[in-house]
């Protein structure tokens, strides 16, 4: 088959010897082979219109759309197209489905990967803890060495903290993970998490003020992912906004959907930071070390809750996020 190159070539040498077939006619006085000439012109260009778009136009539209869906993660995915196979469109095609394939593979190969280490990590992480919590209570210990074994123990808790978010990335990934739904108060969780992580706020010197409904507010939910949620959120806030030293969580109750709040009084994100902070390993200009998927799981299981997670800076200073999560059955 010819190229589409050459084919729009011809096309075109042709509606020219169409148009000088026509003027010659005029000019030399036949006027009705003239009409049937420029007649046989408009033919011939609504006809290359109607094939290139049919062509051309259609699965170049097609192919933009299957790669949108590749770039949005949908890797594997493979695109059949009825449209000249063996033109540049189709090698097209076959370029972009062994793309779709080799980034599949590759994707695969790095969950397999992550989750091989982190569960080889798991092991010697809870080790290395437990020995230190041991050792921390020896009473002959010096001050020194008791400072040491505490920051042994406190960066292994923060290893172990990125080996969980890591394997809870690898479920996302491969399919295992999974929601198991009740009816929660849903108020109750967030104040308990606010409760959990008040401890460490007060010890960095940071004021935590919770606000919620006085009385229960229940939906359904999986109340360990949306607690995992909440105290994300708290530790992200802890950790980027400690030098505004306050945190204000809230939670109210809207005609469909529960709203929740996290907000903090630091430095905010970088505006051109912002679209790209759930996204997975994305750590921008942060100086505290992390994997980088905290969020993107966060996003997942507030997605997975039929919910929405909105991160913004907030007025007057600070990191704002909103969840917002359905009080009837979403859940997936």
């Amino acid at each position: 088959m010819k190229s589409l190159k050459s084919q729009l070539i011809l096309a075109g040498v042709a509606a020219l010897c169409a148009a000088a077939a026509a003027i010659a006619f005029i000019v030399l006085g036949y006027y009705l082979p003239a009409i049937i000439a420029v007649i046989l012109l408009i033919a011939f260009i609504i006809f290359v219109i109607v094939w290139f778009n049919v062509n051309v136009s259609v699965p170049v539209e097609e192919l933009t759309d299957f790669a949108q869906r590749i770039a949005s993660g949908s890797y594997g995915i493979q695109h059949e197209s009825k449209y000249l196979k063996e033109n540049e469109i189709g090698r097209l095609t076959n370029q972009i489905n062994d793309m779709s394939e080799k980034v599949a593979i590759a994707e695969k190969s790095r969950t397999d990967f992550i989750s091989q280490v982190s569960h080889e990590l798991r092991t010697p992480l809870t080790a290395i803890t437990g020995w230190a919590e041991t050792i921390a209570f020896d009473e002959n210990l010096q001050a020194d060495s008791l400072r040491g074994i505490n920051i042994i123990s406190k960066e292994a808790e923060r290893l172990s903290g990125m080996v969980a978010e890591l394997l809870e990335f690898t479920r996302i990934q491969d399919g295992r993970f999974n929601l198991r739904v009740e009816t929660i108060d849903i108020s109750a969780e967030l104040e308990d998490a606010v409760f959990t992580y008040g401890e460490l706020m007060r010890q960095a010197g940071v004021t935590v003020k919770y606000s919620g409904p006085d009385d229960p507010l229940e939906i359904p939910g999986d109340p360990e992912r949306l607690k995992q949620v909440f105290l994300n959120l708290l530790d992200n806030a802890l950790t980027h906004g400690s030098d505004g030293k306050r945190i204000d969580v809230t939670c109210t109750k809207g005609m469909s959907r529960v709203k929740i709040t996290v907000r903090d009084y630091g430095r905010g994100i970088p505006e051109a930071e912002l679209p790209h902070v759930k996204e997975k390993f994305y750590k921008g200009s942060a100086k505290s070390r992390g994997s980088g998927i905290g969020l993107a799981v966060c996003d997942e299981i507030i997605s997975r809750h039929g919910g929405e997670l909105n991160i913004e800076n907030a007025e007057g200073g600070g990191c704002l996020v909103t969840i917002y999560l359905p009080m009837t059955q979403k859940a997936k």
